[in-house]
């Protein structure tokens, strides 16, 4: 079994309403792509799965098809696993992580799967090596993922480990952030122009926005700030190629940015912390921090995007006090934000009807298990609060 050269189905797993964006990155990159519900199909080799942990801003596991089995039962996955030639795959003096999506009647708990796949894998290798790998449920070393549904199983080689949304800068979380792909994926709905409009991110937080905007305009790859992939844990891992791959990347950068990048919060620690995340992202320099209430931001002239993420309500503030925030989003979007495009990310609809102004689009996104939407205003000169709600799209 050539892994390392085979070129097989690739799935891209993502939360629901992010297909299409990840779906934009792969046909970006030269790659076909099939939207599903939670997951974009594409197809090549390790050399293809290298480069989508690297560049890929809104996926979170890149899954390489290994096999398509059949089983009833966790006796049978046992049995069918162990078919399988893991010595040539996973190293003895590796480590193994198995994790899976399981709807099968004779499993309760997804983890008396993973744990059955991962004796039957290890039981393989030691039988043909006479050593077995470590195994645990840190996502250290290679991982397997299973999906299961009745009797048909599909077994993966997980060749990210730990999701990608972790990039490796969020060393200071603040206060229920935004996780990275969201933020790329709600930067990327916003068809912001790096090289002709500013991003303005009041209520910065923990500065995810703003360093997701700082990644995506400067054209870094967000993988090239991670130190590990669970595909170099696998047996013909190229370290030359992986090496040449991110060297690639490195030079495709932009040194500088035509338009500014500003950040604010009205609480001093959430600046700090985003100005350290910036600074481990590298692109601190980037980034014009502030601490200021959101109706005093700073706003520059000239076009751009302004993108507000304020709480909603189901994890934390008051609705009532909240209210009187939305409103007051609404006025500073018509008194200082003429000519630009204002974004509010939220999952509570009726705080977004107080906003006052009229959406042109409402596009749909999930923060965890929330349905959200991202809510678009274009913002004329003179823009007049209309009571009137469009449908949902």
């Amino acid at each position: 079994m050539h892994t390392q050269t085979e070129q097989r189905p690739i799935l891209v797993t993502c939360p629901k309403a992010l297909p299409p964006f990840v779906r934009a990155e792969l046909e970006a990159l030269g790659l076909p792509a099939r939207e599903l519900t939670a997951g974009v199909e594409t197809r090549g080799g390790m050399a293809t799965c290298m480069r989508l942990n690297l560049a890929l801003r809104t996926g979170h596991r890149v899954l390489f098809e290994l096999a398509r089995l059949r089983a009833e039962d966790p006796a049978a996955l046992g049995r069918e696993l162990g078919t399988l030639p893991w010595e040539d795959i996973i190293p003895v003096d590796g480590h193994l992580t198995v994790d899976s999506s399981v709807q099968n009647d004779f499993v309760r708990d997804g983890r008396f799967a993973n744990q059955k796949a991962k004796d039957a894998i290890v039981d393989r290798i030691q039988a043909q090596e006479g050593r077995r790998p470590d195994s645990g449920p840190e996502p250290v070393g290679a991982c397997v993922f299973l999906h299961w549904r009745g009797a048909d199983v599909t077994v993966y080689l997980d060749t990210t480990g730990a999701p990608l949304p972790r990039r490796g800068y969020r060393k200071m979380p603040h206060k229920a952030p935004l996780q990275e792909s969201l933020a790329a994926g709600i930067i990327l709905a916003t068809g912001w122009n790096a090289q002709a409009e500013h991003f303005l991110s009041p209520m910065c937080g923990s500065g995810t926005l703003a360093i997701e905007a700082a990644l995506l305009g400067l054209r870094r790859a967000p993988g090239l700030l991670r130190p590990d992939f669970a595909f170099r844990h696998l047996i013909g891992f190229d370290e030359a190629a992986y090496e040449a791959l991110r060297r690639e990347l490195h030079a495709q950068a932009r040194k500088t940015l035509p338009c500014r990048i500003l950040a604010s919060d009205s609480d001093p620690a959430a600046v700090e912390a985003a100005r350290q995340n910036a600074r481990t992202a590298g692109v601190e320099e980037h980034i014009e921090f502030s601490v200021a209430d959101f109706r005093e931001t700073l706003v520059p002239e000239g076009p751009g995007v302004c993108a507000l993420n304020p709480e909603y309500g189901e994890r934390m503030g008051d609705t009532e006090q909240l209210a009187e925030t939305y409103a007051a989003i609404g006025d500073f979007f018509k008194q200082r934000l003429s000519g630009w495009r204002g974004y509010v990310f939220t999952g509570n609809s009726e705080l977004a009807k107080r906003v006052g102004l009229r959406p042109k689009r409402r596009i749909p996104f999930y923060n965890a298990k929330i349905e959200c939407r991202l809510l678009e205003f274009e913002l004329y000169q003179g823009t007049r609060r209309q009571p009137r709600e469009p449908r949902e799209e």
